[in-house]
Protein backbone atom coordinates (compact mmCIF):
# COMPACT_ATOMS: atom_id res chain seq x y z
CA UNK A 1 0.00 0.00 0.00
CA UNK A 2 1.27 3.55 -0.83
CA UNK A 3 1.07 5.92 2.19
CA UNK A 4 3.11 9.41 2.79
CA UNK A 5 5.21 9.68 6.00
CA UNK A 6 6.91 12.65 7.85
CA UNK A 7 9.80 12.04 6.50
CA UNK A 8 11.45 14.67 4.57
CA UNK A 9 10.80 14.08 0.82
CA UNK A 10 13.17 13.04 -1.67
CA UNK A 11 11.87 13.18 -5.30
CA UNK A 12 11.63 9.98 -6.90
CA UNK A 13 11.23 7.92 -3.68
CA UNK A 14 7.58 6.48 -2.83
CA UNK A 15 6.60 5.14 0.66
CA UNK A 16 5.04 1.92 1.32
CA UNK A 17 3.46 -0.69 3.19
CA UNK A 18 3.22 -4.49 3.51
CA UNK A 19 1.34 -6.38 5.93
CA UNK A 20 3.91 -9.04 6.18
CA UNK A 21 4.59 -12.27 9.12
CA UNK A 22 2.54 -10.57 11.95
CA UNK A 23 3.78 -7.43 11.55
CA UNK A 24 3.49 -4.16 9.24
CA UNK A 25 6.60 -3.02 7.95
CA UNK A 26 7.05 0.63 6.02
CA UNK A 27 9.36 0.08 3.15
CA UNK A 28 10.60 2.68 0.17
CA UNK A 29 11.30 2.30 -3.43
CA UNK A 30 12.66 3.83 -6.30
CA UNK A 31 13.80 2.93 -9.78
CA UNK A 32 11.61 1.21 -12.63
CA UNK A 33 13.87 -1.02 -13.99
CA UNK A 34 17.30 -3.51 -13.43
CA UNK A 35 17.96 -6.24 -11.27
CA UNK A 36 16.22 -5.65 -7.41
CA UNK A 37 18.44 -4.37 -4.85
CA UNK A 38 16.71 -4.63 -1.37
CA UNK A 39 18.74 -2.17 1.08
CA UNK A 40 18.70 -3.14 5.02
CA UNK A 41 19.78 -0.19 7.75
CA UNK A 42 21.64 -0.66 11.08
CA UNK A 43 21.81 1.43 14.15
CA UNK A 44 21.03 3.97 15.21
CA UNK A 45 19.33 4.19 11.60
CA UNK A 46 15.83 3.68 9.82
CA UNK A 47 15.81 3.42 5.58
CA UNK A 48 16.74 7.20 6.19
CA UNK A 49 20.46 6.00 6.21
CA UNK A 50 19.96 5.03 2.26
CA UNK A 51 18.47 8.50 1.49
CA UNK A 52 21.43 9.72 -0.61
CA UNK A 53 22.35 5.71 -1.75
CA UNK A 54 19.28 5.39 -3.27
CA UNK A 55 18.84 7.73 -6.13
CA UNK A 56 22.60 6.94 -7.14
CA UNK A 57 21.92 3.05 -7.75
CA UNK A 58 17.69 3.93 -9.32
CA UNK A 59 19.05 4.88 -12.82
CA UNK A 60 20.46 1.02 -13.06
CA UNK A 61 18.40 -0.89 -10.27
CA UNK A 62 14.60 -1.19 -9.04
CA UNK A 63 15.44 -0.13 -5.33
CA UNK A 64 13.97 -1.14 -2.04
CA UNK A 65 14.78 -0.02 1.32
CA UNK A 66 13.17 -1.07 4.33
CA UNK A 67 12.65 -0.10 7.89
CA UNK A 68 12.94 -3.46 10.25
CA UNK A 69 10.39 -4.18 12.50
CA UNK A 70 10.34 -2.15 15.35
CA UNK A 71 12.41 0.83 13.66
CA UNK A 72 11.71 3.68 11.36
CA UNK A 73 8.08 3.91 10.81
CA UNK A 74 6.98 0.07 10.67
CA UNK A 75 5.08 -1.70 13.26
CA UNK A 76 6.74 -2.14 16.90
CA UNK A 77 3.61 -3.40 19.00
CA UNK A 78 4.51 -5.91 21.33
CA UNK A 79 6.44 -9.13 19.93
CA UNK A 80 9.59 -11.16 18.94
CA UNK A 81 12.17 -8.13 17.59
CA UNK A 82 15.35 -10.91 17.51
CA UNK A 83 17.32 -11.57 14.13
CA UNK A 84 15.63 -14.86 12.88
CA UNK A 85 11.84 -13.37 13.09
CA UNK A 86 13.53 -10.49 10.91
CA UNK A 87 15.00 -12.59 8.34
CA UNK A 88 11.53 -13.79 7.97
CA UNK A 89 9.97 -10.49 7.94
CA UNK A 90 12.14 -9.72 4.78
CA UNK A 91 11.46 -13.23 3.24
CA UNK A 92 7.89 -12.55 3.08
CA UNK A 93 8.73 -8.76 2.04
CA UNK A 94 10.18 -10.20 -1.21
CA UNK A 95 7.36 -12.73 -1.75
CA UNK A 96 4.80 -9.60 -1.52
CA UNK A 97 7.14 -7.16 -3.79
CA UNK A 98 6.79 -10.21 -6.20
CA UNK A 99 10.67 -9.27 -6.94
CA UNK A 100 12.79 -12.21 -5.82
CA UNK A 101 15.53 -12.94 -6.16
CA UNK A 102 17.51 -9.46 -4.80
CA UNK A 103 20.79 -8.06 -4.49
CA UNK A 104 20.92 -7.98 -0.64
CA UNK A 105 22.75 -4.89 0.95
CA UNK A 106 22.91 -4.91 5.03
CA UNK A 107 24.76 -2.73 6.94
CA UNK A 108 26.21 -2.71 10.84
CA UNK A 109 23.67 -4.91 13.19
CA UNK A 110 21.53 -6.19 10.51
CA UNK A 111 24.03 -8.65 9.59
CA UNK A 112 22.51 -11.23 11.75
CA UNK A 113 19.25 -10.37 9.94
CA UNK A 114 20.87 -10.33 6.50
CA UNK A 115 23.04 -14.06 6.73
CA UNK A 116 19.75 -15.80 7.90
CA UNK A 117 18.11 -14.68 5.14
CA UNK A 118 20.60 -15.68 2.87
CA UNK A 119 21.37 -18.60 5.00
CA UNK A 120 17.82 -20.07 5.10
CA UNK A 121 16.08 -18.74 1.92
CA UNK A 122 18.63 -18.86 -0.43
CA UNK A 123 16.39 -18.43 -3.41
CA UNK A 124 15.51 -15.22 -2.30
CA UNK A 125 19.22 -13.68 -2.85
CA UNK A 126 21.11 -13.14 -5.87
CA UNK A 127 23.51 -12.10 -4.29
CA UNK A 128 25.12 -10.14 -0.89
CA UNK A 129 26.77 -6.96 0.06
CA UNK A 130 27.93 -6.49 3.63
CA UNK A 131 28.87 -2.78 4.56
CA UNK A 132 30.33 -2.07 8.30
CA UNK A 133 29.01 -5.31 9.47
CA UNK A 134 30.09 -8.08 12.24
CA UNK A 135 28.37 -11.31 12.83
CA UNK A 136 27.65 -12.78 16.35
CA UNK A 137 30.59 -15.77 16.58
CA UNK A 138 32.69 -14.03 14.65
CA UNK A 139 33.84 -11.43 16.92
CA UNK A 140 31.01 -9.04 16.75
CA UNK A 141 30.29 -9.68 20.72
CA UNK A 142 33.46 -7.96 21.35
CA UNK A 143 32.15 -4.71 20.59
CA UNK A 144 30.01 -5.45 23.93
CA UNK A 145 33.45 -5.49 26.03
CA UNK A 146 33.76 -1.84 27.27
CA UNK A 147 36.82 -3.49 29.85
CA UNK A 148 38.89 -3.69 25.82
CA UNK A 149 37.02 -0.54 23.82
CA UNK A 150 34.00 -1.89 23.32
CA UNK A 151 30.77 0.11 23.42
CA UNK A 152 28.86 1.01 26.29
CA UNK A 153 25.27 1.16 24.25
CA UNK A 154 25.33 -2.58 23.69
CA UNK A 155 24.82 -3.31 27.09
CA UNK A 156 22.16 -0.37 27.56
CA UNK A 157 19.95 -1.68 24.48
CA UNK A 158 19.92 -5.10 25.09
CA UNK A 159 19.02 -5.18 29.03
CA UNK A 160 15.18 -5.23 29.05
CA UNK A 161 13.62 -2.68 30.22
CA UNK A 162 16.65 0.00 30.46
CA UNK A 163 16.68 1.92 26.45
CA UNK A 164 12.94 2.86 27.99
CA UNK A 165 13.85 3.83 31.31
CA UNK A 166 17.11 5.90 30.08
CA UNK A 167 16.51 7.21 26.64
CA UNK A 168 12.97 8.41 26.57
CA UNK A 169 13.07 12.16 25.53
CA UNK A 170 16.66 12.29 24.93
CA UNK A 171 16.47 10.18 21.53
CA UNK A 172 17.85 13.16 19.35
CA UNK A 173 20.39 13.78 21.67
CA UNK A 174 22.38 10.50 22.18
CA UNK A 175 22.04 10.35 18.23
CA UNK A 176 23.23 13.85 17.74
CA UNK A 177 25.91 14.65 20.44
CA UNK A 178 26.73 10.79 20.43
CA UNK A 179 25.89 8.14 18.27
CA UNK A 180 26.69 9.96 14.86
CA UNK A 181 29.45 12.25 16.28
CA UNK A 182 31.63 9.65 17.42
CA UNK A 183 31.80 7.31 14.26
CA UNK A 184 31.52 10.05 11.41
CA UNK A 185 34.33 10.94 9.58
CA UNK A 186 33.33 13.50 6.72
CA UNK A 187 32.67 16.43 8.15
CA UNK A 188 29.05 17.77 7.54
CA UNK A 189 27.68 14.82 5.81
CA UNK A 190 25.37 14.00 8.52
CA UNK A 191 22.99 17.16 8.81
CA UNK A 192 20.35 18.25 11.44
CA UNK A 193 18.07 17.05 8.87
CA UNK A 194 19.30 13.38 9.38
CA UNK A 195 19.40 13.55 13.06
CA UNK A 196 15.74 14.83 13.33
CA UNK A 197 14.56 12.06 10.82
CA UNK A 198 16.46 9.49 12.68
CA UNK A 199 15.59 11.14 16.22
CA UNK A 200 11.66 11.40 15.22
CA UNK A 201 11.12 7.43 14.65
CA UNK A 202 13.17 6.14 17.85
CA UNK A 203 10.92 8.71 19.50
CA UNK A 204 7.92 6.97 18.96
CA UNK A 205 6.50 4.61 21.72
CA UNK A 206 8.04 1.37 22.21
CA UNK A 207 10.75 3.17 19.17
CA UNK A 208 14.17 0.94 20.84
CA UNK A 209 12.28 -2.26 20.37
CA UNK A 210 13.71 -2.97 17.42
CA UNK A 211 17.39 -1.78 18.38
CA UNK A 212 16.66 -4.00 21.53
CA UNK A 213 15.74 -6.90 19.92
CA UNK A 214 18.63 -7.27 17.56
CA UNK A 215 21.56 -6.69 20.14
CA UNK A 216 19.82 -9.31 21.94
CA UNK A 217 20.13 -11.46 19.23
CA UNK A 218 23.85 -10.30 18.98
CA UNK A 219 24.72 -11.57 22.37
CA UNK A 220 23.00 -14.73 22.49
CA UNK A 221 23.01 -15.84 18.43
CA UNK A 222 26.93 -16.42 18.14
CA UNK A 223 26.44 -20.80 17.88
CA UNK A 224 23.71 -20.22 15.68
CA UNK A 225 24.86 -18.19 13.23
CA UNK A 226 28.37 -20.54 12.74
CA UNK A 227 26.40 -23.26 12.72
CA UNK A 228 24.32 -21.71 10.01
CA UNK A 229 27.77 -21.02 8.54
CA UNK A 230 29.49 -24.01 8.45
CA UNK A 231 26.35 -26.07 7.10
CA UNK A 232 24.80 -22.79 4.53
CA UNK A 233 27.53 -20.52 3.86
CA UNK A 234 27.12 -18.01 1.39
CA UNK A 235 27.15 -19.46 -2.22
CA UNK A 236 26.18 -16.22 -4.08
CA UNK A 237 28.52 -13.56 -4.64
CA UNK A 238 29.60 -11.58 -1.68
CA UNK A 239 30.64 -7.80 -1.60
CA UNK A 240 32.58 -6.75 1.80
CA UNK A 241 32.46 -2.90 2.06
CA UNK A 242 34.82 -1.72 4.67
CA UNK A 243 34.72 2.13 6.05
CA UNK A 244 35.17 2.92 9.43
CA UNK A 245 35.66 -0.52 10.47
CA UNK A 246 38.83 -0.97 8.64
CA UNK A 247 39.30 -4.77 7.04
CA UNK A 248 36.51 -6.06 9.84
CA UNK A 249 33.73 -6.47 7.44
CA UNK A 250 35.81 -8.32 4.96
CA UNK A 251 37.95 -10.64 7.62
CA UNK A 252 34.22 -11.12 8.72
CA UNK A 253 32.48 -12.18 5.67
CA UNK A 254 35.13 -14.17 4.31
CA UNK A 255 34.41 -16.92 7.12
CA UNK A 256 30.57 -17.63 6.10
CA UNK A 257 31.29 -17.01 2.04
CA UNK A 258 31.81 -20.33 0.29
CA UNK A 259 33.55 -18.72 -2.94
CA UNK A 260 35.96 -15.08 -3.16
CA UNK A 261 34.61 -12.22 -1.67
CA UNK A 262 35.16 -8.77 -3.41
CA UNK A 263 36.17 -6.03 -1.11
CA UNK A 264 35.92 -2.56 -1.12
CA UNK A 265 37.66 0.07 1.08
CA UNK A 266 36.78 3.77 1.82
CA UNK A 267 39.70 5.31 3.68
CA UNK A 268 38.46 8.54 4.82
CA UNK A 269 35.10 6.84 5.39
CA UNK A 270 33.69 7.00 8.88
CA UNK A 271 31.16 4.28 9.88
CA UNK A 272 28.18 5.47 8.05
CA UNK A 273 29.29 4.91 4.52
CA UNK A 274 25.92 5.74 2.86
CA UNK A 275 25.31 8.59 4.45
CA UNK A 276 29.15 9.83 4.18
CA UNK A 277 30.78 8.69 0.90
CA UNK A 278 27.44 7.87 -0.98
CA UNK A 279 28.67 8.49 -4.77
CA UNK A 280 31.55 6.30 -3.75
CA UNK A 281 29.58 3.52 -1.90
CA UNK A 282 26.96 3.55 -4.87
CA UNK A 283 30.50 3.04 -7.52
CA UNK A 284 31.33 0.53 -5.70
CA UNK A 285 27.73 -1.38 -5.29
CA UNK A 286 26.89 -0.03 -9.23
CA UNK A 287 30.46 -2.13 -10.35
CA UNK A 288 30.11 -5.32 -8.58
CA UNK A 289 26.07 -5.85 -9.45
CA UNK A 290 27.02 -5.44 -13.04
CA UNK A 291 29.39 -7.95 -12.91
CA UNK A 292 26.95 -10.33 -11.12
CA UNK A 293 24.17 -9.63 -13.72
CA UNK A 294 26.18 -10.18 -16.67
CA UNK A 295 27.13 -13.60 -15.13
CA UNK A 296 23.86 -13.91 -14.49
Amino acid sequence: MDITTASPAVEGITHHTAAVNGTELHYVSAGATGSPVLLVHGFPETWWAFHKLIPLLAGRHRVFAVDLRGFGDSDNAEGDYGSATSAEDLHHLIAHLDVGPVHLTGQDISGGTVFRLAATHPEDVRSFTAIEMGLAGFGLEALADVTHGGSWHIGVLATAGIPELLLTGRERELLGEWAFPAMTAVRGSITDEDIDEFARTYARPHGWRGAVGLYQSMLSEGEEIKALAKSRPLTVPVLAVGAGGGPFTATTIAQVAAGEVTSVQLDGVGHYAALEAPERLAAAILDFLKGVDADS
